[in-house]
């Protein structure tokens, strides 16, 4: 799992993973960010990673309409 990159572009194929209490650290979220309706997402992006290779990716994050996107990861390099 890769924490350090950028994104290079727009994130497509957009889903949702998990909403409210069927996220894992939903009490962690909370305590830091704030109360309200957290999502786990995952999409398809561009990313450069910290050597400075760009190549696809599927990435993970958690949102809030009023904290945002937070804490993006990388689950798998896909090109």
């Amino acid at each position: 799992m890769i924490k350090d990159f950028e994104i290079t572009g727009d994130i497509a194929n957009v889903e949702t993973i998990a909403v409210g209490t069927s996220i894992r650290v939903i009490r962690r979220l909370k305590r830091i960010y704030g109360d309200g309706r957290w999502r786990k997402l995952k999409g398809i992006a561009k990313v450069k990673l910290p050597d400075g290779t760009i190549c696809k990716a599927e990435i993970h994050w958690y949102e809030m309409i009023s904290a945002g996107r937070k804490e993006f990861k990388i689950k798998r390099i896909i090109s």
